[in-house]
Formats: structure tokens, C-alpha cells, sequence
């Protein structure tokens, strides 16, 4: 069996152990990064040292009847020199959550592109978000399709 040089890159950090190094993939866009279609997600990183957080706003949501959506700071141009991790908050209610995740490295563009797009278009640039469980436990996913 021929071992290829080449080989599609992993995405999220390697730091990272690979069950929460997060998920997405470039296949799921076009050209423009534009979802192709309204069920890409994007699973965020990091989210097993924020479990609490998880279960929290999980719980609000689930209670008060909430919508989740991020709330995504633009990195300044020293966090793009250093390629500092995009870390994730949430809209719950009235009030911002603690962090909830990172995006998983790789994809940090297409959720630059994606906030942008919205901006461009005069909506919110906010990205609706779900909590889901998973074996590893709680997990945040931006439901990126829904904001073609």
C-alpha cells in the first residue's frame, strides 16, 4: 500500500487532543466561502475545559426559550501577526457568556469571511449557534449554513 506525501491537513490544533481539536472542513464552501448548503456547521475547539460554561448556557437556553448566537470580537492585526486563536462567547439572553470554545485552527477564515459577509449585508454579524452532546460531552457548533 503506497503511503501519499500529500494528504488532506488536519484541521484544529495539534496541542489539542483529537477528539476536541473541533471539526469543519473547506469542502463544505465555495470559492467565495459560502456555506454550500444550510446544514454546514463548524464544531468549535477546546470545549472540554469548558464543560461548565457548556451546561450553563445550555440549561438558560434550553429554560428561557433562547437562541443562541456568538459573539466574536475581530482580531486586531497583532493577533493576526501571531495567528492567535479565535475564541467563541455567546449571546444568552441579555448577557455574554464566558468562552464556549476557539474555532478550530484552519478555519479561522471562513468565520472572518462569514461575520463580514453579514456585516456587509446589514444584518447582525452574529452566527446562530447549537449546543449538542456528544460521547466527549457538551460541544458548541456554529451553524454556519444558516447564514447564506
Amino acid at each position: 500500500m503506497a503511503i501519499w506525501p500529500w494528504t488532506k491537513s488536519d484541521i484544529g490544533d495539534p496541542a489539542l487532543p483529537p477528539k476536541d481539536r473541533g471539526a469543519g472542513s473547506f469542502d463544505d464552501y465555495d470559492y467565495d466561502l459560502v456555506p454550500k448548503n444550510a446544514r454546514v456547521r463548524i464544531r468549535l475547539a477546546d470545549a472540554a475545559s469548558v464543560q461548565d460554561e457548556l451546561a450553563s448556557v445550555a440549561a438558560s437556553s434550553r429554560d428561557e426559550g433562547i437562541e443562541l448566537e456568538t459573539i466574536v470580537a475581530a482580531r486586531s492585526i497583532e493577533q493576526e501577526r501571531v495567528d492567535a486563536p479565535i475564541e467563541v462567547r455567546l449571546f444568552v439572553g441579555r448577557r455574554v457568556s464566558g468562552p464556549v470554545g476557539l474555532v478550530p485552527r484552519g478555519l479561522e477564515s471562513v468565520v472572518d469571511q462569514t461575520l463580514r459577509r453579514l456585516e456587509d449585508r446589514g444584518d447582525k454579524a452574529r452566527i446562530p449557534v447549537e449546543i449538542v452532546s456528544t460521547r466527549q460531552g457538551l460541544r458548541a457548533e456554529l451553524l454556519m449554513g444558516l447564514t447564506r
